[in-house]
């Protein structure tokens, strides 16, 4: 019997590529977005191997009725795979608290609602995977992007926490952390506007453009879903994996052993700061 995953987020990017490859590999896959009707009809091509249902991260009734969708249909949920996040940029002094809140709403509370969701059919079933996706951002502050990495550390320690709380039951967590990946991130995330009085203009376009370029040399976004295959084929996973660049995935390494304002430091050179 095939195992069915429910990967959040799947409407573009790595949580579409992740579900194309999974349903290649023989799971039976569904896919979440807001909005599935409009993204088939602006699909060039409507066919895709795996179904994608409605869920919004911002209401609870949504994650309720999709989850109780694949159960009808299936009787259980193996594997969650939460993936669904939202981008956001700007100095924290000038980013709306809406916004703020919007990125908090998706990327943490969301995802955690939807884990509250599924784990009571894995707890009657005594199996399942999580697989929260984080951000190797996640493992430090960032300039103009401290609302992101706020939220993904957030869920990695909120990783570490439910993962020991429901080992018990045959439940395992885990998060997989990438880098940067070649991906329409940039076009979905909110940019706070730099403010032609704002005395972060300068710095703040530099940056910008710097993260813009980071993505556009990025990696192809199917070695996460190479790597998320992989977990689920693991006995016992880990608590945390990083997938990107080796200057990257090196970064979190030199923060544990660097003095912190030498680390500091070296961000803001990096940064250009």
């Amino acid at each position: 019997m095939s195992k069915v995953v429910l990967v959040t987020g799947a409407s573009s990017g790595i949580g579409k590529i992740t579900a194309e490859f999974l349903a290649r590999k023989g799971f039976k896959v569904y896919g979440t977005c807001r909005n599935p009707t409009l993204v088939q009809k602006n699909s060039i091509s409507n066919k895709s191997n795996f179904e994608l249902l409605a869920l919004d991260l911002q209401k609870k009734d949504t994650i309720r009725s999709t989850i109780d969708t694949v159960l009808k249909n299936e009787g259980r949920i193996d594997i969650l795979i939460n993936n669904a996040g939202t981008g956001v940029t700007g100095p924290i002094e000038e980013t709306p608290s809406q916004e703020i809140q919007k990125a908090f709403d998706t990327i943490l509370f969301g995802a955690i609602e939807v884990m509250k969701a599924v784990l009571p059919a894995m707890r009657e079933q005594k199996y399942g995977l999580i697989i929260n996706i984080t951000s190797i951002g996640g493992y430090m502050g960032l300039p103009f992007r401290g609302i992101y990495s706020a939220a993904k550390g957030a869920l990695e320690n909120i990783t570490e926490t439910i993962r020991m709380e429901v080992k018990e039951f045959g439940i395992r967590v885990t998060n997989l952390a990438p880098g940067d990946f070649a991906t329409n991130i940039a076009l979905r995330r909110y940019h706070t506007p730099v403010f032609e009085d704002s005395v972060y203009k300068e710095l703040y376009q530099k940056n910008i453009d710097l993260m813009d370029a980071h993505v556009d040399k990025g990696n192809d976004p199917i070695e996460i879903a190479k790597q998320i295959y992989k977990i689920i084929q693991t006995p016992e996973p880990k608590i945390h994996y990083k997938v990107g660049s080796l200057k990257q995935k090196f970064s979190i390494v030199l923060k544990r052993i660097l003095p912190d304002k030498i680390y500091e430091n070296m961000i803001m050179k990096y940064y250009g700061m």
